[in-house]
């Protein structure tokens, strides 16, 4: 049987957020996943990258399709 749940992991120990569907003693196999993935410092050194090696040009060219909000939700005036 597949489960999955949120825990939190202090002292070397993992703890569910809420009681497992489990029999006292079973043994389990667990795969973390971190919800986040990166952190903020990580997010930050990528976000500086963006536009490494792109010339002036292209940087406006993406900044202005990116600014441009009917891009994403249409052209709402009509």
């Amino acid at each position: 049987m597949k489960q999955t749940m949120d825990a939190v992991y202090e002292n070397g120990v993992f703890k569910p957020l809420k009681p497992p569907k489990l029999s006292e003693g079973q043994h389990v196999r667990i795969e973390i996943e971190t919800p986040f993935g990166k952190s903020s410092d990580d997010l930050l050194e990528l976000a500086a990258k963006v536009y490494e090696g792109l010339s002036d040009d292209d940087i406006d060219s993406i900044e202005k399709i990116a600014h441009d909000r009917r891009n994403f939700f249409g052209d709402r005036t009509q």
